[in-house]
């Protein structure tokens, strides 16, 4: 397995990834990804912002996918409850993390954590934040699994209420 930038030519394996995940989600009635987010076009921003990520298996083909970003996330800056670290220092931000289909349960979540975590240590930074649905008891329980703490509420762009969580790296 491997961890690589995502180019244009792997949106549409991207999209069926993410498609994927908002059918899980619809399954387990979960209303995370049901409003046409996330959608080709924030793929596409996140490639040429190089924040798009893509997990190739021995056989090259993609079966995962994350936004990774060491940029202050906008929606971050007010939180009911309180990050660890200040929000003026420099963070580490997970969005739109999606595992194929037949791909699920087999650690990938797991690894794309630990190679952002990975990333943010060579560069020296301490933390990485995530948010996720209320009701994404699988994503809650990942990051918890993980060392991640809750630290309050924040809400999307567009208005959608999320847990957020933080993690020193060490």
């Amino acid at each position: 397995m491997k961890l690589q930038l995502s180019t244009s030519e792997n949106i549409s394996k991207i999209m069926q990834i993410i498609d994927d995940a908002k059918e899980l989600l619809a399954s387990l009635k979960i209303d995370q990804w049901q409003n046409g987010y996330p959608n080709a076009a924030q793929v596409e921003q996140d490639i040429l912002n190089g924040e798009s990520y893509i997990v190739l298996n021995d056989e090259n083909k993609v079966i995962a996918t994350s936004m990774f970003t060491i940029n202050p996330e906008p929606t971050y800056k007010v939180i009911d409850g309180k990050w660890i670290i200040n929000e003026s220092k420099v963070y580490g931000v997970i969005h739109r993390m999606a595992i194929k289909k037949e791909f699920r349960k087999l650690g990938l979540a797991t690894f794309l954590f630990d190679e952002f975590h990975q990333q943010l240590k060579e560069k020296n930074i301490e933390s990485l934040k995530i948010d996720t649905h209320e009701d994404n008891l699988g994503m809650q329980s990942l990051i918890k699994k993980l060392g991640y703490q809750y630290c309050g509420i924040i809400y999307t762009n567009y208005d959608a209420k999320r847990l957020a969580y933080e993690k020193i790296i060490d």
